[in-house]
């Protein structure tokens, strides 16, 4: 099945609701505009398309091996890296004093999805190097800096991060693995770190670890832990590869998707340990490691909609092939292609819609973060930061959880020959899976969202944006279209149970924490739900606008009928998980532990 790029949909985003020719205005920004953001997309989709897409199947059946230490990834991993290297798209978003293009997230987020629609998998290298290069460039050294980022930028060595042990997965506290200190300044690292992607390969020279452990005499728990750089080769002062560091990989993991991504079992200090390098200061890793974090968990939920959009655009052309009874409105009078039934078309809708929903959110946002980290202005900067945290869990929790749901209406559309591997459906369904677990479960972004993003500041962000909403929902209702007031009505009963929702959760998440945390991913859907609508509602705006002007009417005429769709189909679902969050905590915790 290959891919096409959905650039229209991306350019669409970008211009009207990111307003990228007000990013383009940002010092630093200042030719980044639609145009650069054009050209970008479509040399981007060259590669994905013909390079990197053709490889997806080959890796879910010929995935990474292991053998005596040594990881050898699906034939034409290496090379297609090596072309992604070399037209420097590793470095699209980072800093051009480290070899870097300096663009901003709103045209690297698009990069982003089309690079795991073409291949989940491969991405997933790129993706951790990101978080590596993000977390040294805020808390590195001079030294380590100019050690390791070119190289990281450039895509000459990629970046990975180690956070979990066998003891330790997503409670940071149980981290055990330890560095002592050397006369030099180095430390010695030993452990072991499980669940490491692309921890051991053959795609490049060297692999930049950054590991979380603990020095002798740390406090206990997470105040503890510090942070750093264990190369798998260590560096010489020339910047050229020395001797193998005391890293070594001693298994990969067996998965039920993305199985050409090599997730390694990592041991240091085996053999008189790992030469390591601090990030920072001691017992800030935690710190340091969560600016990793942060920027890995929106790129997986851009990983969401990318296979979302994956899976869409293959159900669509066996929706289109496959022959299979009379409609029921008597509009062929023999057997004809499924997408002529009404419940073949209500899940395209459904998997479209769902798509360009969190499209739609995850770009606004990428936005919020351009002008947070770079605009001028300081209230400005933290006006956009907190609307972009506030956003985060929403990308990575919604969009991923939607992916679960698309993917399987995706293998649904093919019925019976969904569920066999060959037609390919099913491959989207089994990456989707990871995409809720890793970098913190869906659970935990609800915490998070409940916790610090809502009830911190007493609903203060969340009734803000809710406020913004609400305008767009005047906006709606004063343009007068049928499809507009649908959407508005829709979207002011969803914005109604949301706020109901924060109320709650502001009065009990102290004192009735079981109430309000049984509720928190009903309540990161919901809003997920809620923002991904009002972004669909902002385009509705802007449709009729241009299609009053003549402009891409069949486009257009697209936008406002998958909005409508969106509004009635899957907004509607948002006052009842606002009754289930308010009313049903209850019985959440009402069976008692043996009856389980």
């Amino acid at each position: 099945m290959t891919y096409t790029a959905p650039i229209k949909d991306m350019l669409f985003d970008m211009e009207h609701l990111a307003q990228i020719e007000q990013v383009a205005q940002i010092p630093g920004f200042e030719d980044a505009g639609l145009e650069t953001a054009q050209a970008v997309l479509e040399e981007c989709a060259k590669l994905c398309e013909g390079v990197v897409a053709p490889l997806n199947v080959a890796g879910d059946l010929n995935p990474s091996s292991f053998k005596e230490g040594v990881v050898t990834t699906t034939p034409g991993f290496a090379n297609a890296f090596k072309q992604y290297a070399e037209g420097g798209w590793q470095g699209l978003q980072h800093p051009t004093d480290f070899g870097g293009q300096g663009l901003p997230k709103t045209i690297g987020a698009a990069c982003i999805e089309m690079l795991n629609s073409a291949n989940l998998s491969f991405a997933l290298c790129p993706l951790l190097t990101d978080g590596a290069i993000e977390a040294l460039l805020t808390a590195g050294s001079d030294s380590l800096k100019s050690t390791y980022l070119e190289k990281l930028v450039t895509g000459e060595w990629t970046g990975t991060m180690n956070l979990t042990e066998p003891q330790a997965g997503s409670d940071l506290a149980l981290v055990r693995t330890k560095a002592e200190p050397q006369g030099d300044g180095s430390y010695k690292v030993f452990g072991t770190k499980i669940f490491i992607t692309y921890g051991e390969h053959d795609m490049a020279d060297n692999i930049v670890h950054l590991v979380l452990a603990r020095v002798a005499g740390a406090p206990e728990g997470v105040k503890g832990i510090s942070l750093f750089v264990v190369p798998k080769f260590l560096v010489n002062k020339d910047g050229s590869l020395g001797e193998r560091n005391d890293v070594h990989c001693v298994s990969i993991e067996h998965k039920m998707g993305i199985k050409a991504s090599p997730t390694a079992v990592l041991q240091f200090g085996d053999h008189g340990g790992a030469v390591g390098y601090l990030v920072g200061e001691e017992n800030r890793g935690l710190e340091y490691m969560f600016i990793m974090m942060n920027a890995a968990r929106y790129a997986v939920g851009v990983q969401g909609i990318a296979v979302a959009e994956r899976s869409y655009q293959h159900a669509v052309a066996y929706a289109k092939e496959r022959v299979q009874s009379r409609p029921v409105d008597g509009s062929v009078k023999a057997s004809a292609t499924i997408i002529h039934h009404p419940d073949v078309r209500r899940m395209l809708m459904t998997m479209r819609a769902s798509t360009e929903g969190c499209r739609a959110m995850a770009t606004t946002a990428a936005a919020a973060y351009d002008a947070a980290h770079h605009h001028p202005d300081a209230a400005t900067r933290q006006q956009n930061q907190a609307f972009y945290e506030f956003m985060v869990p929403l990308v990575k929790g919604y969009s991923t959880e939607m992916s679960l749901e698309v993917t399987s209406l995706g293998v649904q559309v093919h019925g019976g020959m969904g569920f066999i591997e060959e037609t390919g459906a099913a491959q989207y369904y089994r990456d989707a899976k990871i995409l809720t677990i890793y970098e913190g479960t869906t659970a935990i972004q609800a915490n998070d969202l409940v916790g610090r993003k809502t009830t911190r500041d007493g609903g203060q962000t969340a009734k803000a944006i809710a406020a913004q909403i609400e305008k767009t929902e005047a906006e709606l209702n004063a343009s007068g279209t049928d499809a507009a007031k649908a959407v508005a009505k829709h979207l002011g009963e969803a914005r109604q149970a949301f706020l109901q929702v924060v109320d709650f959760m502001v009065a009990n998440a102290k004192t009735n924490p079981n109430a309000a945390y049984a509720g928190s991913v009903p309540y990161l859907m919901l809003t997920g739900n809620l923002f991904a609508g009002w972004q669909l509602g902002r385009s509705v705006l802007v449709a009729q606008a241009l299609l009053q002007k003549g402009q891409e009417a069949a486009f257009m005429q697209a936008k406002l009928a998958t909005a409508q769709f969106y509004a009635e189909h899957i907004l509607t679902r948002v006052p009842g998980q606002a009754d289930a969050i308010t009313q049903g905590g209850a019985s959440v915790m009402a069976l008692p532990m043996d009856m389980f």
